[in-house]
């Protein structure tokens, strides 16, 4: 009796599991991954395999050398997994010059002042003409008309990152505690090898060759008191400042500071999503890393771009995360330190860096 017994205990478990359907995979699954947003500061990154997590495409790692050695000057590159272990680059822990990469570390630096009770994003900050820096700051034509204006932390911060306003930046600064501030923020953080300079008017002049007078921030007299300076002086000036430049900052450094801010490590939940969503609006650079970023994904940047002399360019920049439709995100920096290349040869050079993240990501 006991092999009837088995034969029948089989026969029904046969049965019973014959009468269970198997599960619908394409009816759980979505038929589009659904945006990601900005609103989660550190979103769970999608399953993948422990290769994808543990080591980038060696194709992407072949592409971006390529990139990199045959683009003229000198040129930093990093790429990181923000949702895995590896990342890589070229020139990684040498200083590149941040130019106005450099204010988002000032716009941590006052979001952590508010995240401390210390400051609000409606404190009003006054701008008046002697506070007006000098290059990119629409702010100036209403400051002149006015003779001052009266503007809110939060209108600043837009201002600064999105438009890359110089003046707005300043103000900035002054508010939240001065350089000093943004460098105790920045070893605070253990961001690494990042500098803070002496503020935009500073920078500016020393690079320059020249020694900053207020006069000098309106409307074009910077140009025209730049062009007296002998060629001779500024090309030292401007050659020490690259070989050591006071603002700084190594391309490994800036894509673990993106990292930490990604993960929200940095601020708290409410200023990290404010400063994510305000970098998403950045109107510079549209043609830098943000047209190499394929269709469907997310990004927030910052840009930054040096002065030139001859042939020249120095400090062109371009950082930010890029973020897949199954939500995953990477770091990337682009840095030229100097080049000869055109802007649109720079432009191209960005862009297909942006791409070929796209074009091997797993997903």
């Amino acid at each position: 009796m006991r092999p009837f017994r088995q034969i029948l205990t089989l026969m029904l478990t046969v049965t019973l599991a014959a009468c269970v359907s198997a599960p619908n995979r394409s009816a759980t699954r979505p038929a589009t991954a659904p945006a990601p947003t900005y609103q989660n500061p550190a979103p769970s990154a999608p399953p993948v395999s422990n290769t994808a997590r543990k080591r980038p495409n060696p194709a992407l790692v072949q592409e971006i050398e390529q990139l990199w050695r045959t683009f003229p000057g000198k040129t930093g590159i990093a790429i990181k997994r923000i949702d895995g272990e590896w990342e890589f680059g070229h020139r990684i822990d040498e200083y590149f010059p941040q130019q106005s990469v450099s204010k988002l570390w000032v716009a941590m630096t006052m979001l952590d002042k508010i995240d401390q009770g210390r400051a609000s994003l409606s404190d009003p900050i006054r701008i008046g003409k002697e506070d007006l820096t000098l290059f990119h700051q629409p702010m100036a034509v209403e400051v002149e008309r006015e003779g001052a204006v009266v503007k809110s932390v939060y209108t600043l911060l837009e201002k600064a990152l999105a438009s890359s306003d110089n003046t707005a930046n300043d103000a900035l600064l002054r508010h939240a505690g001065g350089p000093e501030a943004v460098r105790k923020f920045i070893d605070k953080n253990n961001l690494g090898k990042i500098r803070f300079g002496p503020g935009e008017r500073l920078l500016q002049a020393g690079i320059a060759g020249m020694e900053w007078k207020q006069d000098l921030s309106y409307r074009r007299s910077f140009y025209a008191a730049r062009a007296k300076v002998p060629v001779e002086r500024r090309r030292q000036s401007l050659d020490a400042y690259l070989a050591d430049p006071v603002d700084g900052a190594s391309p490994r450094a800036i894509v673990h500071a993106l990292d930490k801010l990604a993960r929200g490590e940095l601020l708290s939940a409410n200023s990290t999503k404010l400063l994510q969503s305000i970098l998403k609006r950045t109107r510079s650079g549209p043609n830098r890393l943000k047209a190499g970023v394929p269709a469907g994904w997310e990004f927030l940047h910052k840009t930054g771009t040096g002065q030139v002399l001859g042939a020249v360019a120095t400090g062109y920049n371009d950082i930010g995360i890029m973020t897949a439709p199954d939500g995953t995100r990477y770091a990337v920096v682009v840095m030229l330190g100097d080049t000869t290349a055109s802007i649109p040869e720079r432009m191209r050079m960005m862009q297909a860096v942006t791409r070929a993240v796209g074009r091997y990501h797993p997903g």
